[in-house]
Formats: structure tokens, sequence, C-alpha cells
């Protein structure tokens, strides 16, 4: 799979060469889907709390007698058919949301996202992305040099300057490959990544 070799101007220069296991998979849409959903699930917290009619403040006096009114029985105000009353499957804070997904599955499915990637146009190489302090301002005025207002980039190497530089950017993330995860290479209109990254890539999904 030949993949565009970007220039500081964001021009491609000339062609890549990127190995076929990770960028030029057939597009699994069940599998992607599914990794994204469970690395969505994954990171799901369980702070949601809610009570059953054992925890709810309630009087259990009885509201109004047994028989004579015309309304249906009532025991107590704190049943769960009563406005305030407790939740029959309530939610609880121990709730676990993870979803598993074998190894085999999780690589398969990443490089079927970078193959459709790089298929779309959306997937670019760079021999290397530096800048020489860490400010904003530089990083932006490079990338809007190369035309980019979404990227999310995946360098072998990030040093300080360049992720101090990044973090304030709203649609900039900079991370290495160990980190680059199936919901940001979908969202990020483009992927920068960075020669000696591929190898790194390739070693963790072919």
């Amino acid at each position: 799979m030949q993949l565009e070799l970007l220039n500081d101007q964001g021009q491609a220069s000339s062609k890549y060469d990127a190995p076929e296991t990770v960028f030029g998979r057939e597009y699994n849409e069940d599998l992607v889907h599914q990794i994204v959903v469970a690395y969505q699930a994954n990171a799901r917290q369980g702070t949601r709390a809610q009570k059953d009619r054992q925890m709810v403040h309630h009087s259990t006096k009885k509201p109004f007698k047994q028989k004579g009114t015309g309304r249906a029985r009532a025991g107590m105000t704190s049943s769960p058919l009563w406005r305030g009353g407790g939740r029959i499957f309530p939610n609880s804070p121990d709730e676990n949301f993870t979803q598993k997904i074998n190894k085999k599955m999780y690589r398969a499915g990443m490089a079927a996202i970078f193959s459709q990637l790089a298929r779309e146009g959306r997937l670019a190489v760079v021999d290397s992305l530096k800048i020489e302090a860490p400010k904003t301002k530089l990083l932006a005025a490079k990338f809007k040099a190369m035309n980019l207002q979404s990227v999310l980039v995946i360098s072998d190497d990030v040093d300080d300057n360049l992720y101090l530089a990044s973090r304030n950017l709203p649609n900039v993330m900079v991370v290495e490959p160990r980190y680059a995860d199936p919901l940001s290479l979908v969202h990020y209109k483009k992927v920068l990544v960075t020669k000696a990254a591929i190898d790194q890539l390739k070693e963790m999904f072919a």
C-alpha cells in the first residue's frame, strides 16, 4: 500500500510504501463497530446510583384504607408504582460496563481502520514532526500551513515541546503508536503518521 508522503506545506511530495498487513486489509464494518463500542464501554464509569423501595425515605404507613375508596389497594408510598417511589431495578455504582475484545480481533480491527483511512485519503506519512519550543502558536501555524484543521498525529517520539504545544488545540491530538485508539482514528478527519511510527504499528497490528 502506497501512502502520501507530505512535506512541511502539506503537499504530497512522493509516495511511501507501507506494509500491506496493516494498511492493505479489507474493511470489516462489523468488527470495527464492535471494537469502537467496546472501547467506549470500557471507558465508562459506574458512578450513577438509584434507590430501590427499601432505600427511599418514605413512611411505612398505609396511605388509605384497603376497601371502599374505589382506588387500587396500596400498602406504602415507596412502591415503584408511585411517584417518588423506589426503582424496581435501580442502577448501582458498582455496575460493570466492560466488554471483552480478543487481541486478535483488536489487531484486525485496528488494521482495518488504518487500511480504510488510507483508501479514503485520510492517512498520510511525514518524515517527523518537531517544533523548536513548547508554543501552541508554532504548532498551530505549522498545521495551518499544511491546511489541516482536525488531525491525529501518531509519532514515534512525542517530546515535551510537541506535547505541550498540542494539548491546547481542540482539534489536534498527538500520541505514540501504543496509545492510538480506534475511536480517535475514526473521529479525526486526518491522521498523520511518522515513518518510524509505521514500523511500530507494523509490529503491533500486523
